[in-house]
């Protein structure tokens, strides 16, 4: 495997999406999906399969392309409009149309909905496909519900209608037809059927989950558990999954897609070419900026974007007329006949969202290959973050987080963990005994311990901090922010507060809390920092009171060691039955001079 094809497999994301596996020759060789990317593609490479066509697959493997999705279906559905368009040498399945069921819906003067295999009809429109026919089943039954739509195959010509060629059947007196073969219902009526069947086919599902649910509790009221258990079912299969796939579409033709994500120094643009509702093109390209500070807008980024993407795949418009460009934002630079569209709902939306996730990955997947080539661009760049966010004024790549432990004022401790370029630097952690501070004074307890670290850290002329991060809210903070004063260090080291519920950010002077993007690096960062203190001050807080409960009166006695302890109480089995024995029975245990030193310390008790 060639170094730069383990590079791209090493960043892939462990979302959903499909991958294409290609020869020296750049063609696609392989399409398969997967519910986690990164997991799927490396186990292709990661043992001898016992499928030798596998084998002789993955030897042909040069390169590899990858589109992220939202979800498993769409995978699914994606997986399949690829393979069909590519027809991949070592796919073996998916290759024809009969693959998924797809929903039907006729074009005649009363328009019948069924669920089929193939689609030859002209003039016919076609929903889906459902990678889960019993969601395909369940639409329909509940869409029969809702509407009273003819399921019969009679030919209902305007001249069989008006002689009623045919006789009324068992739908009609059970009143799930309106009896459209004898003309008792208008083909305006009718049609005002078809349109809102078709809305619901188009992806709005919210009537018919409201339709169920109210069935569902009538049921319920009836206490007929049984038919409100059926429909439950129903609704919850409609709500867990979106009924039509956003991926194959087929009225979605001969369509574009870009797409722009701006950072301070470089755009990345996605681009999508959209065939009979499969995505046959699909490309992420990265614009730098030459100043970091660029006025360039997006709108002209990307409208240089979609010149240089159209001419590269100048073949594609050859036979493509392309009328129909979905964006983000609209280029100012005009193609004549073709219009730009920003969706606001619907397929295409779901579209647009789609290939903003891959510009989305594919600019995560820049920053990992730039911080595994160079690992410290991911401190810097964490950071740099943090000094923005926090307004420090250097960066904060030497951190100090403090935290107090104690149950109910008895042992109490402290721990303060150190942080270099955003990592544990754990040589230089330290414990606090409390020695000063009353036990349940937890502000007396952190100005103790942050006078006793930073006392000594000016004594002896070691580094200072950036920042100190305090475990707790305004009064741990006030605490930290007097000493640091006393010191003379207020200008020298930033602190901050961490509230512990949530995560709120205190400033020195400020009553009102900073809320950071619960995704920051910033928050994470203090997340871990006080995090580690906090499991640290526990751990030394546990081990100085396991050391208080086996601690005996006879460690307090000068000259008496733990043998001597050991052996005495393995002897009378208690300090009560000590003091009770005799300076003989004592002596034959450990001697004479111990046995006195034991015998006057006691005395004294």
């Amino acid at each position: 495997m060639r170094d730069e094809l383990k590079l791209t497999i090493s960043l892939l994301p462990t979302s959903p999406g499909v991958y294409q596996y290609l020869n020296r020759e750049g063609t696609v060789i392989y399409v398969g999906k997967a519910k986690n990317l990164k997991r799927r593609v490396s186990s292709y490479f990661n043992r001898v399969h016992p499928v030798v066509r596998t084998n002789l697959l993955v030897r042909n493997i040069w390169d590899m392309k990858y589109i992220v999705v939202n979800s498993e279906e769409e995978a699914l559905d994606l997986e399949n409009s690829l393979i069909k368009e590519f027809q991949p040498r070592y796919n073996v399945l998916l290759k024809d149309d009969k693959s998924y069921p797809w929903i039907c819906v006729t074009k005649e003067l009363f328009p019948r909905i069924f669920i089929t295999r193939e689609k030859h009809a002209r003039g016919t429109k076609y929903y889906g496909p459902y990678p889960k026919t019993e969601v395909a089943h369940a639409l329909l039954d509940t869409i029969k519900q809702l509407y009273p739509i003819r399921t019969c195959r009679h030919n209902l010509t305007a001249e069989n209608v008006e002689s009623r060629k045919y006789k009324l059947c068992l739908q009609y007196h059970i009143k799930n037809c309106e009896g459209c073969c004898q003309g008792f219902v208008s083909h305006e009526t009718y049609s005002n059927y078809i349109d809102s069947i078709v809305k619901i086919l188009n992806g709005d599902t919210k009537q018919v989950s409201d339709f169920l649910m109210q069935e569902m509790m009538a049921r319920a009221a009836e206490l007929k558990f049984e038919e409100a258990e059926v429909l439950k079912r129903k609704y919850q299969l409609l709500e867990n999954y979106r009924a039509k796939s956003v991926i194959v579409n087929p009225t979605i033709h001969n369509v574009d897609v870009f797409t722009i994500l701006r950072d301070d120094d470089a755009a990345y643009v996605n681009f999508m070419h959209m065939r009979n509702g499969a995505i046959v093109q699909s490309l992420t390209v990265e614009y730098k900026f030459q100043d970091a500070g660029s006025d360039e807008t997006v709108e002209e980024v990307l409208s240089s974007a979609v010149r240089d993407i159209r001419d590269r795949f100048g073949e594609t418009y050859k036979h493509d007329r392309v009328r129909e460009i979905l964006v983000n934002v609209v280029p100012d630079f005009e193609i004549e006949g073709v219009e730009y569209v920003v969706p606001q709902r619907g397929d295409k939306r779901k579209l647009v969202a789609i290939s903003l996730k891959n510009a989305e990955q594919y600019r995560a997947e820049k920053l990992k290959r730039m911080e595994k080539l160079n690992p410290e661009q991911r401190a810097t760049r964490t950071l740099t973050t943090m000094m923005k966010d926090l307004h420090l004024p250097e960066l904060p790549r030497h951190i100090e987080c403090f935290d107090n432990s104690s149950i109910s004022g008895t042992s109490a401790v402290a721990a303060c963990v150190v942080f270099k370029n955003a990592k544990p630097s754990k040589k230089d952690y330290r414990h606090f005994n409390i020695k000063e501070a009353d036990g349940n004074d937890d502000y007396a307890q952190m100005r103790e311990v942050i006078n006793r670290r930073y006392s000594r850290l000016i004594s002896e002329g070691a580094e200072l901090p950036q920042l100190l991060v305090v475990d707790g809210g305004k009064g741990q903070l006030n605490a930290a922010v007097e000493v640091l004063d006393e010191l003379g260090l207020r200008g020298t080291i930033a602190v901050v507060g961490i509230a512990k519920r949530l995560d709120e950010i205190y400033f020195p002077g400020d009553s009102v809390p900073l809320y950071i993007d619960k995704n920051s690096e910033t928050i994470h960062v203090i997340q871990r920092l006080r995090d580690e203190a906090h499991r640290f001050g526990i751990k030394h807080h546990r081990n100085k009171r396991s050391k208080t409960q086996v601690h005996s009166q006879l460690d307090d006695i000068k000259g008496i060691g733990p043998k001597t302890r050991t052996a005495l109480l393995k002897h009378f089995k208690s300090l009560k039955r000590i003091k009770e024995a005799s300076p003989n029975e004592i002596s034959l245990v450990v001697g004479a001079a111990k046995a006195k030193l034991v015998i006057e310390a006691l005395e004294q008790l």
